[in-house]
């Protein structure tokens, strides 16, 4: 088992994990409780922690979290109207037609 990341909270620690599995990847929280000490023990020691159960998936699984956690820009113009449309968006705002494929 090796850690993999801190998350800032226990939300977003268990859809790291939830992702990490369901992309093939075991996946664990740890520290899931101990924000409840935190003042007895030093703030960043309570943050649940991300840990891969494959030491041999740590290198895939970082790479798949840096994917998920900063996503590539994507920017596309629309065939219908030319509205150039910026981010994940997979219809046009100005007239609704659909995205591309690519």
């Amino acid at each position: 088992m090796k850690r993999l990341l801190q998350a800032p909270n226990i939300a977003l620690a268990t859809l790291w994990a939830d992702m990490l599995s369901a992309a093939g990847i075991a996946a664990t929280v740890q520290r899931l409780y101990a924000s409840g000490i935190a003042g007895e023990i030093p703030p960043d020691q309570a943050l649940p922690e991300v840990w891969v159960l494959d030491e041999a998936e740590h290198g895939r699984a970082e790479l798949l979290m840096r994917e998920l956690r900063h996503p590539p820009h994507v920017h596309w113009l629309c065939r219908e109207c030319g509205e150039a449309i910026d981010g994940p968006f997979e219809q046009c705002w100005r007239c609704g037609a659909l995205r591309p494929a690519p």
